[in-house]
């Protein structure tokens, strides 16, 4: 446990993020900003079709337009299949299946051709005159299709991709007692829409060595991809993380870069390949689409006896992180409730529909608004209140997860729902008199469980290397990547607390391969727990060198000084301290010592991360839109390292979980086409349409993350839609569960009730 018993100078403090002035000046380099010397430009052929085999390709008249330097297609590009998910060499579920530009296109959007040229204007020309036949195949655009159709395949090895089965605990016979209430969930394909779109850049130099510049969750990733695919060894490949313009998983898996880097090695010049808003809708990946039946049994007293779970996971063209994805649903529940018996069956089924991959929340929205949903269903059965029969059935503190016999820890998701209640006015909103008119309000809530790393599932380390400067100011380089969300100030303000300096005197450096420590990357809320951790532990021992140091110095042994404010002195003393950076240049002076350590640190223990949402809505019988009035985000936290940045990741959830609930959907139609390809039409949530979000940290600590601090980025979107769905049909009585509740969907609810009364 890390949680100290004093008050923080730099910890639980409200810091702007590193780069915050060169973003309000628009100075900030992104990668679309870099340009290179001799520098080319890359652009795709996209398939404009959803399956089909390529029956024929003329090149000719592009290859032939001044200022082109180079068209591939599958004719010209290695056949080597690749998996765009792995992360480190021989990585479980990871099938390769995908290759640089593919001979048969299985979705619409699949990567054709490409033209190299000295501009993008000519790229583009270039590609308008390549000529394609296809040879078209069956459309299998839902995974119900995919699974039923036994001729056509979307791959030869079947449409089926992968199929688990599991059971935890004693089935019990079903007696009078118990109630069992069963309901089918649908989530979406949605697109991250993060404010960048994918580009990549990359250059193969004289000496043979291979660079990118990428805007990635990990360059380590990235790099085992590209190295092997393109027959390199890895000290000849270098990543180097860059800025980027906003993730949320969709750049934790390697897309144009082993493409890019082809382009580069082929044509020994930098090359750059950027997408525009569209292309990355459709061609790069979305949030996965699900289908998930829960049955469960419940004793009249409200005490659940058995959770069965069935989940369908689409997808699309090409399997990358889905096997994995469809997996890690069924290890979600467990970590929320307490459940005698549990069991969960996934199917994970290719389509003919945009690739699905990493998104925010890695498979606890989809199963979380699920089960949330269900349960408010099952209380209503029982004719229970809603937070009584959580308050039943919900994980107590240390708690096994009994799906990995691993510690929940100090598991406050009670203080959550507790709490949050409280602060929102629950009882008194949800008991409100129920509207008779055209506009309906109602209150809905759901809680939430994720996780913090990777381990007990994968192996989970980080290193770091700290070093100390001649003028006592510090390096800190790391295999971090930040997203835009403030990793890079939360970890410094880790170290500066254990150091007792102000922040500005460390820099901390983002992931490099070349220069860097190795690091798995930013996903699945690893970074404050894990790579914060490391942070901790590396300062903590850099500190004990510079004591040791400062003992030479001041003759006298370590456990009589004191140090504060980066100064040390003999106890008693402290008119005759020494600054840091006295110690740093005596150090190498007269000692001959460098005061810089390399630590490795190893989880060792994934406590829950827990959250209790509370919705109030507005419903128009007449039109079907909903407007979300009020909101309240209860979080157990930990310790909040930079509230302010904290606060900011739980809004940015709830507006992601309210478009996620309400309006965002990639739309395919029966031709596997792309029915809403821009953000004209793909709508997410806007400003006007946002409530305040009340915020209430629930600060226990008990854990093992530095300060006791747990992930928010995840899990401050896991709860939002399924505590809007709850609040829209407690408005209305009804019992929608086909996400997003359009208002077509909503009106079609009414109508259904209207007639069945």
């Amino acid at each position: 446990m890390r949680v100290l018993d004093k008050d923080f100078k730099y910890v639980g403090h409200t810091f702007p993020i590193h780069d915050a002035p060169q973003k309000v000046r628009g100075s900030l380099g992104y990668l679309s900003d870099i340009k290179l010397p001799d520098m080319l430009y890359a652009k795709l052929l996209l398939s404009p079709i959803a399956h089909a085999l390529i029956t024929r390709i003329d090149t000719s008249k592009a290859e032939a337009l001044p200022g082109v330097m180079g068209v591939f297609t599958h004719l010209n590009t290695p056949s080597k299949t690749y998996s765009r998910y792995r992360i480190v060499p021989n990585q479980e579920f990871c099938l390769e299946d995908e290759r640089l530009l593919t001979d048969k296109v299985r979705f619409a959007g699949d990567r054709v051709a490409v033209v190299v040229a000295d501009s993008k204007e000519i790229a583009k020309q270039a590609i308008e005159l390549i000529q394609v036949e296809y040879k078209a195949l069956p459309v299998l655009s839902t995974p119900e299709k995919a699974l039923q159709e036994q001729v056509t395949r979307i791959h030869p090895e079947g449409n089926l991709l992968h199929e688990y089965e599991y059971k935890l605990g004693e089935q019990l016979p079903l007696t009078e007692d118990c109630v069992v209430v069963e309901t089918v969930t649908n989530t979406q394909k949605v697109h991250h829409a993060a404010m960048e779109t994918h580009v990549c850049l990359a250059d193969f130099d004289s000496s043979e060595k291979l660079t990118l510049w990428a805007a990635c969750q990990g360059v380590f990733g990235v790099r085992t991809i590209v190295a092997d695919l393109l027959e390199l060894s890895y000290n000849k490949v270098r990543v180097i993380k860059v800025p980027m313009g906003g993730s949320f998983g969709g750049r934790q898996e390697t897309i144009l870069e082993p493409l890019t880097a082809f382009l580069a090695k082929e044509l020994r010049r930098p090359v750059k390949l950027s997408l525009t808003r569209e292309e990355t809708i459709i061609s790069t990946m979305t949030r996965p689409a699900t289908t998930s039946r829960i049955r469960t049994k419940v004793t009249k007293e409200g005490f659940l006896a058995e959770c069965s779970v069935d989940t369908v996971l689409d997808a699309g063209a090409y399997a990358t992180s889905s096997i994995d994805n469809t997996y890690v649903m069924s290890k979600k529940i467990c970590k929320l409730y307490r459940i005698p018996y549990y069991e969960h069956s996934g199917k994970t089924v290719y389509t003919n529909t945009p690739v699905a991959g990493g998104a925010r929340g890695w498979g606890a929205p989809e199963i979380m608004t699920a089960i949330e949903i269900h349960m408010d269903e099952v209380a209503k059965r029982l004719g229970m209140d809603l937070i009584e029969f959580r308050l039943k059935n919900l994980v107590h503190p240390y708690d096994l997860d009994k799906t990995s016999q691993i510690s929940l820890g100090n598991a406050r998701v009670i203080d959550c729902l507790e709490k949050g209640a409280e602060a929102f006015g629950w009882g008194k909103r949800f008991k409100r008199e129920t509207d008779q008119g055209r506009f309906r309000r109602g209150a809905g809530l759901a809680c939430a469980a994720h996780k913090n790393g990777m381990y007990g599932g994968f192996p989970e380390h980080s290193t770091m290397t700290l070093k100390m400067n001649e003028d006592g100011s510090f390096i800190l380089n790391t295999g971090l990547h930040e997203l835009g969300c403030g990793t890079i100030t939360s970890i410094t303000q880790i170290a500066a607390e254990v150091l007792d300096i102000d922040p500005k005197y460390i820099s901390t450096l983002e992931a490099d391969t070349e220069c860097g420590p190795y690091d798995f990357g930013s996903y699945g809320s690893r970074v404050t727990y894990i790579c914060g951790a490391c942070a901790y532990e590396v300062a903590q021992l850099i500190k004990k060198r510079i004591l040791e140091c400062a003992s030479q110095i001041l003759q006298k042994p370590i456990q009589y000084l004191e140090d504060k404010d980066g100064r040390v002195w003999v106890s008693g003393d402290e008119q005759h301290s020494i600054s840091y950076r006295d110690i740093a240049t005596t150090a190498k002076i007269k000692h001959n010592t460098d005061i810089v350590i390399t630590h490795t640190y190893h989880g060792t223990s994934n406590p829950g991360a827990y959250a209790v949402h509370f919705a109030e809505v507005e419903v128009d019988t007449a039109t079907g839109r909903v407007r979300v009035t009020d909101y309240l985000a209860a979080h157990d936290i930990g310790k909040a390292i930079n509230p302010g940045m904290v606060e900011g990741q739980i809004q940015g959830g709830v507006q992601m979980g309210i478009g996620y609930a309400l309006y965002e959907e990639i739309r395919v139609g029966k031709d596997g086409s792309i029915l809403n390809s821009s953000l004209k039409n793909y709508h997410v949530l806007n400003a006007p349409d946002m409530p305040e979000v009340n915020i209430l940290l629930i600060e226990q600590g008990g854990d093992e993350g530095p300060y006791g601090a747990k992930s928010i980025g995840e899990i401050a979107f896991v709860p939002v839609a399924a505590a809007v769905v709850n609040a829209v049909n407690n408005a209305l009585g009804t019992s929608i569960s086909n996400m997003p509740l359009t208002p077509e969907k909503i009106l079609n609810a009414l109508g259904v009730k209207k007639h069945a009364n």
